[in-house]
């Protein structure tokens, strides 16, 4: 996950609140977002297959509790690198 231009503070408080387990880049100008990752305006989800390949990107909000999303998802985690 990448917080982008974010108070650094509230960031760590939000991840503690919504107990969020994966590693949290704090890119407060928002310069490594977007030179390394082309991101200029959250939200942008990337997905990355157990390979290491970029898969999908997706940016703008969606709802990833619906079941067409969960079964994208179960795909990704269910195959082998």
């Amino acid at each position: 996950m990448i917080s982008f231009r974010e108070d650094p503070e509230l960031v760590q408080r939000t991840v503690r609140e919504r107990g969020y387990v994966a590693p949290v880049l704090i890119d407060r100008s928002g310069e490594v977002a977007g030179r390394v990752y082309g991101v200029w305006g959250p939200p942008t989800a990337f997905f990355v297959d157990r390979g290491g390949r970029l898969v999908a990107r997706v940016i703008g909000a969606r709802d990833w509790s619906t079941p067409g999303a969960r079964t994208f998802v179960e795909a990704l985690l269910a195959a082998k690198p």
